[in-house]
């Protein structure tokens, strides 16, 4: 069956690189796409201009709409390749299946295209914060992992004010941290450097220690209209940028959270993870007060010509259906911000992630967002209704390497809250035209 895949050669794919009618379809894991070595390889990464589509999607009923998302259409001609040729090969025949005529297959990736220095590669730039559930599963069982060096490290299972989403179920070892112990219950804002401080020594972070976050993806919380939601694992993105912000140097998302755990076949258990605290935090906090912005400096923003203050609501919030929240009033949106379209609501950001919950393939974030005029030569403020979001974009732009990136914590909860601050519903103007 595999002779009906023509196989094509080193030199022909390096040469047909540049061929707009060429995609290649990388099918390996996406933490593998990203960077991560998984067979040895001599260097990470991907193939030049590839595009992901994992193996491990083809189980979703989706399929199909996950390709035409990424614009790869029958009209292409497709060059597949991955670790295993009979997966590669088990790919190309769904996508003949679903009517790509033109298939053919690369086998020579590990053994030619990742040990020859001068066939082009890519790879996310900080891969490294965005770890594998196999990487964390050796780590915590005391195995040798790639990309890391330290001695200390520490899980945590993010989560908002529902310790029983911890409590019933965990990785081994992990500690729970809920989002109230970084952020106000009355701002929502980030708390003060003291309250910091003193957190993040009784969780054992100091600002080299090395620290994993990960949450779950059922996290119905007090009042939440949208239970079964990702916030959970938005609760680690923003554990994430406030740990940044205070000077934890090697901070690290478990890609796909929990989930990604779970469809390894890893387990779980019940049992408190080890808490110990730190005599001292070693690091002025904050470390990177960059990384933050307050709304005097986010209305300094909108009036600059090389900064954005990035909306990353949803639609119906951005023109003012909703406000998102049910402790928020006033609908509507900055104006002058950027819309960067989250997903579906205040919960969600399917947007900028896969179907299983691992974060989109970076390439997409960086073509849709360059089509907004947001880029890495522009200070790029992101926000949203109390954080959150706007964190997890953060995040995505810190995995980028981009220089100029924070979050304007208050968003539109502080903003909305001033009546004195401009505000706007209904459809753009420029959208209409």
């Amino acid at each position: 069956m595999q002779e009906q895949f023509p196989h094509i050669s080193t030199n022909e794919l390096l040469s047909q690189l540049d061929n707009s009618q060429i995609c290649i379809v990388d099918v390996r894991p996406v933490d593998a796409y990203n960077g991560w070595r998984f067979q040895d390889e001599l260097r990470g990464g991907h193939i030049k201009g590839a595009r992901n589509v994992s193996a491990k999607w083809m189980k979703y009923i989706e399929w199909i709409e996950i390709v035409s998302s990424k614009g790869i259409s029958p009209e292409h001609n497709l060059v597949l390749y991955g670790y295993d040729e009979t997966q590669t090969v088990k790919v190309a025949r769904q996508f003949m299946k679903a009517g790509y005529p033109n298939v053919r297959v690369y086998h020579r990736f590990a053994d030619e295209w990742s040990t020859n220095e001068e066939l082009p590669m890519e790879y996310l730039p900080n891969y490294r914060n965005l770890v594998p559930a196999g990487w964390l599963h050796n780590l915590i069982s005391n195995k040798h992992v790639p990309e890391y060096s330290n001695d200390r490290f520490v899980v945590c299972h993010a989560h908002y004010q529902n310790r029983a989403d911890y409590e019933k179920g965990h990785i081994p070892g992990a500690i729970d941290i809920d989002t109230n112990s970084l952020e106000s219950t009355e701002s929502w804002n980030r708390r003060s450097p003291e309250e910091l401080k003193n957190v993040l020594e009784g969780l054992g972070i100091a600002h080299d220690t090395t620290v994993i976050l990960y949450g779950n993806f059922s996290n119905p919380t007090y009042d939440d209209p949208f239970p079964g939601s990702s916030a959970g694992h938005l609760a680690a993105f923003r554990c994430a940028f406030i740990m940044l912000y205070a000077g934890v140097e090697d901070v690290r998302v478990l890609n796909g959270g929990m989930q990604s755990w779970l469809d390894e076949g890893y387990e779980t258990t019940t049992d408190e993870g080890e808490r110990y605290r730190v005599p001292d935090f070693e690091a002025k906090i904050p470390s990177r007060p960059e990384f933050a912005v307050d709304l005097p400096e986010a209305k300094e923003i909108l009036k600059a010509d090389d900064k954005n203050l990035v909306c990353m609501r949803s639609w119906p919030e951005y023109i003012g259906e909703f406000s998102g929240y049910h402790y928020i009033e006033k609908k509507g949106r900055i104006p002058g911000a950027v819309f960067a379209n989250c997903g579906s609501d205040a919960y969600h950001m399917e947007n900028y992630r896969n179907l299983d919950h691992t974060n989109r393939e970076y390439h997409e974030i960086e073509k849709m967002w360059a089509e907004l005029g947001i880029t890495p030569d522009k200070h790029n403020a992101f926000y949203c209704g109390t954080g959150w979001r706007g964190s997890e974009a953060f995040f995505n732009a810190y995995l980028l390497g981009w220089p100029r990136i924070s979050v304007f914590d208050g968003g539109w909860f502080e903003w909305s809250a001033d009546e004195n601050n401009p505000y706007e519903t209904g459809i753009p103007e420029k959208i209409l035209r």
